[in-house]
């Protein structure tokens, strides 16, 4: 993608998130958002495929990124470890999405179509971890257990920390883990 379209992209993705957040998904169209950047709504669709993906554009950089940490990850981490170190990677990128990143949430928490999407990928992306987690080795029950906890772990971080930046991402992504890690040694005694 030239720099010219990367400009218009972002360009389209925040007027959408204005127009989201002044009228609400629903009543915003493709046509209205391209008219606010002032382009044309076929330069939108030559961007997106439809509305919603403006708000869901950087989710197979995401997969991308998290299955690459994990690939990379050190011999003998544990799953655990691994999804940590590889939701740990995205911090810089996510703390500097964060002015997109906490309207966005509320924009899809408000509005159902986009919330049910939200889980949808939220889920896909958990199974993608389960495979990066079965390709070095993991069994598969521990490694879909270990992403679908873990993702939502991540999820949980996330939002806590979009809502309420007082305490870093990265200390709660942590701090999450710990809790998890007591709570599966709890259920041993």
């Amino acid at each position: 993608m030239a720099k010219g379209e990367d400009e218009v992209r972002v360009r389209l993705q925040a007027a959408a998130l204005e127009l989201f957040r002044e009228r609400g998904y629903d009543r915003t169209t493709a046509a209205e958002i391209a008219a606010r950047v002032g382009v044309t709504e076929r330069t939108f669709f030559r961007q997106f495929p439809d509305k919603r993906e403006v708000l869901f554009d950087g989710e197979a950089k995401l997969r991308a990124a998290l299955t690459a940490s994990i690939g990379d990850a050190p011999a003998g981490l544990g799953p655990l470890d691994t999804l940590l170190r590889a939701f740990r990677s995205l911090q810089p990128v996510l703390e500097a999405n964060r002015p997109f990143s906490r309207p966005r949430h509320e924009v899809i928490s408000a509005t159902p179509a986009l919330y049910e999407r939200e889980l949808a990928k939220t889920a896909a992306l958990a199974d993608a971890l389960a495979a990066a987690l079965q390709a070095r080795g993991v069994a598969e029950l521990r490694a879909v257990l270990a992403a679908r906890t873990g993702m939502a772990l991540f999820v949980q971080a996330t939002v806590s920390w979009l809502d309420d930046p007082g305490q870093g991402l990265g200390e709660r992504l942590d701090l999450g883990f710990r809790e998890l890690k007591a709570l599966l040694a709890e259920s041993e005694h």
